[in-house]
């Protein structure tokens, strides 16, 4: 292992892997950017601020201030950084016991700015920022009296000015394509084209479609319609395939959307034997990754859907991560992967082996041009497990993943940190550089360019940390 200025060098694990259909050349093209070395540089990541945000109470309700993961509750604008946050309600009931908070990072530290006085919610409120007009906060309050239980809830968004973030948020409404009948389960999306000044919201109805809301440049919501879910026509009982835990992108009106299979077991041997295991009458598969995109969202025309992994022959595990389009128009997507089901295994694959890996794969129009993957731990749980990751953008359009990995290290001691390695421009991964954090974070949200934020050197996290409860914390690494 290498070290380079006191900090070691961890090679990356460059393993092409064909999961679905066949790799094309993606060799570069016209007005692309041009090809790096194979060698990237090493980095050297420098920790500048590590730093506790807001405690909360546990809500109880199945959704914590991280179960929006594939949004951001993290943006930066100009000089300054901005959080949501949670604040759960005392003595009210799940499901809809939650409000919303919003904090900024000032020369002090962080101080609250603004909180929901009135609302409840249930789920965490992603950040958008546009700049030059300000912060969009989308909040999703229960219309049930009371909010006890379920029930119907309206979209809103809480918009706070650039010019005086102080003032009480003016509460927009997205338009719609008819009445949809949201409720508390949102599954909702929201991203920002900076450049362009326009957002996107999606939002989740029951397991049939997303509705979607796009607002433009002159801050009319100019066009709505569906995006209707991929059919499982090979389950036990065909049925469509809710897609949740979305990472979008929308950019000069194009829109890239990437989420995980979610819906109650649909293999009914499967589903009797985990009832048997659990006791309960439900258990979800989270197994197939899937993409579509519009090339112009205001056709409301989208791509046939691509599933660009699964892992639904052994009752694996697939989670997205994160997705970036390059300036060329490549989309390079993020997931992790957990090969089995280990409580299946015996009875349904025994000679399956157990694996996890962070995945990444480059589409063009819908094709998949490259899959590589960029860390494995196997067979069995062998090595270090990654997790969490995230894309950063520098603003010379260098390319870097920002993981954590939890597991062994090949000298056996236990390990539970963050690393960062780089891509280069010809997809090849460059060695990875642990990050010296205090407290490693094991799970987080970045301040990412599909909400807005610039790209940067810095990478900034905000999430959950070892060694810590109840806590979401703050961090800002500078890639040196």
């Amino acid at each position: 292992m290498a070290v380079v200025s006191g900090f070691p060098v961890l090679p990356a694990v460059v393993s092409c892997v064909v999961l679905l259909g066949s790799v094309v050349s993606a060799g570069p093209r016209p007005g692309s950017l041009p090809a790096r070395p194979a060698a990237v540089a090493a980095i050297r990541p420098l920790v500048e601020v590590e730093e506790e945000v807001y405690r909360y109470d546990p809500a109880d309700n199945g959704a914590g201030p991280l179960w929006c993961s594939g949004s951001t509750c993290l943006v930066r604008v100009g000089d300054e950084v901005f959080a949501s946050g949670l604040k759960t309600l005392k003595g009210v009931p799940p499901y809809n016991n939650c409000r919303w908070l919003l904090f900024r990072r000032g020369a002090d530290g962080w101080e609250r700015k603004q909180a929901d006085l009135d609302g409840q919610t249930r789920e965490p409120c992603p950040l958008v920022a546009l700049p030059g007009e300000g912060l969009f906060l989308s909040a999703n309050p229960t219309l049930a009296a009371g909010g006890k239980g379920g029930g119907p809830a309206r979209p809103e968004i809480a918009f706070f000015p650039a010019a005086d973030l102080s003032r009480p948020a003016k509460a927009i409404r997205p338009a719609w394509d008819g009445e949809p009948a949201f409720s508390e389960h949102s599954y909702r999306s929201f991203a920002a084209d900076a450049a362009n000044g326009e957002l996107i919201l999606f939002q989740n109805v029951d397991y049939t479609h997303a509705e979607w809301a796009f607002r433009d440049r002159a801050g009319k919501w100019s066009a709505q319609g569906r995006l209707v879910w991929p059919w499982g026509a090979e389950y036990d009982k065909p049925r469509p395939i809710r897609v949740c835990y979305p990472t979008v992108a929308l950019k000069g009106r194009a829109v890239h959307f990437c989420g995980v299979s979610d819906i109650v077991e649909p293999y009914r041997g499967w589903r009797d034997f985990k009832r048997e295991l659990t006791g309960r009458e439900w258990d979800y598969d989270f197994r197939r990754l899937s993409y579509t995109w519009a090339p112009d969202i205001t056709t409301g025309k989208f791509g046939g859907w691509v599933e660009i992994a699964s892992r639904d022959k052994t009752a694996g595990r697939v989670q997205p991560c994160d997705l970036w389009v390059a300036a060329d128009g490549d989309v390079h997507l993020l997931w992790t992967e957990q090969a089995l089901d280990e409580r299946l295994r015996e009875k349904f694959f025994p000679d399956a082996v157990q694996s996890f890996e962070l995945n990444h794969a480059v589409v063009r129009d819908g094709k998949v041009l490259r899959r590589q993957t960029l860390v494995r731990a196997g067979p069995g749980r062998e090595g270090e497990v990654p997790g969490a990751a995230r894309f950063q953008v520098t603003p010379d359009d260098r390319l870097f993943v920002d993981y954590h990995v939890r597991g062994r290290t090949p000298a056996g001691g236990r390990v539970s940190e963050n690393r960062l390695l780089e891509v280069g421009r010809d997809g090849t991964p460059g060695p990875a550089a642990r990050v010296p954090l205090a407290n490693p974070f094991n799970s987080f949200f970045t301040a990412t360019v599909r909400a807005g934020s610039p790209p940067s050197d810095v990478v900034e996290l905000f999430g959950h940390r070892d060694g810590t409860s109840r806590m979401m914390s703050y961090a800002r690494v500078r890639i040196k």
